[in-house]
């Protein structure tokens, strides 16, 4: 349903929001605007330079995003190019990158996926592990489980087990040096190329989720080796999805959040929300917006077990 429109005729776009997002205006303007193209570029298959070369060859316009060089923006589709399939590539929004560049996983360590489909954040991962160390891919809907194959095999991936778990059931006989939770969400931050959020999720779609998010984030925490990283991400902006949950994991384990040191400009997690104030600590969440990144929105903490 289309979103509804102002007297001055600009749509509404997520209009809860407009007091805590900075540069309300920019935000809408950025909200309204088509979302950029961007693909990474696949590590186990070829560099940042050569796949650029290969695209221009093809007459594509190519340009690296400057903090991150495996992310190039071009100003057309790439799906039907030879590149995409032999894995060269993964279309992703830009922001769909800054949740594995806060795991900063390494190779040979033990990370896990517990919300992998469709595979996008699992081949980062195993890009930054270059393919060493062992990477569960968990995806408990078998719909969604086809894609997340697929992408494993499109890219090279050699170091990926699939599991097929509830996420907040996954079973506590391994401990994981990483683990990303990129949570279930109400996606308002994809309004870009999805204009029918721009009005906002519904309250009761946004309380079901929390309820799931809170079981998922406490699983994943429980997961943690001693000196492991949690990385909680959202492409939402609902700060029951992300603040109250992360809070959540805050009064019910001792967990230390962290900065996640992004290499983007983001604003810091929400003092209050509706009455309810959050813990000093989350300030050290971040809070990414479309006017910033040129991107969708989303929202990364990160926590590591003592």
């Amino acid at each position: 349903m289309p979103s509804p429109s102002s007297p001055s005729g600009s749509p509404h776009v997520l209009p809860r929001y407009r007091a805590i997002v900075p540069e309300w205006d920019r935000f809408v303007d950025a909200c309204l605007r088509p979302l950029p193209t961007v693909v990474r570029t696949n590590t186990l298959r070829i560099d940042p330079p050569s796949l650029r070369k290969r695209l221009e060859r093809q007459g594509l316009s190519v340009s690296p995003l400057p903090w991150e060089p495996m992310l190039l923006a071009v100003d057309r589709p790439v799906g039907a190019t030879i590149e995409h399939w032999l894995g060269y590539l993964y279309v992703q929004e830009a922001v769909q990158s800054l949740p594995v560049l806060a795991l900063d996983p390494r190779p040979g360590e033990t990370v896990l996926d517990l919300c992998a489909a469709p595979g996008g954040k699992t081949t980062h991962i195993a890009a930054r592990m270059d393919n060493v160390g062992p990477l569960v891919a968990n995806e408990p809907s078998g719909r969604r489980q086809p894609a997340l194959l697929a992408n494993v095999n499109r890219l090279g991936l050699l170091n990926v087990t699939n599991t097929g778990y509830r996420g907040e059931s996954f079973p506590l006989a391994a401990a994981f040096d990483r683990v990303l939770v990129d949570a279930p969400c109400s996606a308002e931050g994809t309004l870009r190329k999805e204009p029918s959020l721009r009005g906002g999720a519904t309250a009761g779609a946004i309380a079901r989720l929390a309820r799931l998010q809170k079981r998922l984030i406490v699983r994943a925490y429980d997961l943690l080796a001693p000196g492991g990283v949690l990385v909680y991400s959202t492409c939402t902006f609902a700060p029951e999805e992300n603040e109250a949950v992360v809070m959540h994991l805050l009064e019910t384990r001792d967990a230390r959040l962290t900065p996640a040191s992004l290499p983007v400009d983001a604003s810091p997690g929400l003092s209050s929300w509706e009455g309810v104030r959050f813990p000093t600590a989350v300030r050290r969440c971040a809070r990414i917006y479309p006017h910033r990144l040129d991107s969708g929105g989303g929202f990364i903490a990160r926590f590591e077990r003592p």
